[in-house]
């Protein structure tokens, strides 16, 4: 008698199971997170980017330049004459000129005196506390007086 035999489907097939379909998909949360950080940034550094644009030339330093015309070897002061100097004072609360202190709506009238008097070069001592757009406003109004020729100088804390 012959024995019954039993089929064992081979290993190699597997079970034919269904398959899921795969959906593969791109989350937009880090983008977004991403986005966001991006805006705050630049909404951030939006407000200096007048104040970084502005051109502001070094001089040299005092004793190394050569007056244009000169000897090769001629070696100049690079110090102005103290009479066609002013020195303001620029703080939060004005300005301190002449020993006299001014708020800044009557800088155009300051400037407009040091060009009728002939001054040349302004050294503006600035406090601590000074505002960046307080600086830029004084550097306008002398330039548009033809006063061309300002120094800044630390202040320090006092």
């Amino acid at each position: 008698m012959a024995e019954p035999r039993l089929h064992i489907p081979s290993q190699s097939r597997g079970l034919q199971l269904p398959r899921r379909q795969r959906h593969y998909g791109f989350s937009m949360t880090a983008m977004a997170d991403m986005l966001f950080q991006l805006l705050i940034f630049f909404m951030l550094s939006a407000n200096l980017t007048a104040f970084s644009m502005l051109n502001i030339r070094t001089g040299a330093l005092a004793g190394t330049n050569a007056a244009p015309g000169s000897q090769p070897g001629a070696v100049t002061s690079g110090i102005s004459a103290a009479s066609t100097t002013a020195v303001w004072t620029l703080g939060r609360d004005g300005l301190i000129a002449g020993g006299q202190r001014f708020a800044l709506e009557q800088l155009k009238v300051l400037a407009q005196a040091l060009a009728d008097q002939g001054t040349a070069n302004v050294l503006i001592v600035l406090r601590p506390d000074v505002p960046v757009e307080d600086v830029i406003a004084v550097l306008e109004v002398l330039h548009a007086r033809g006063i061309d020729a300002v120094q800044l100088a630390d202040g320090g804390a006092r």
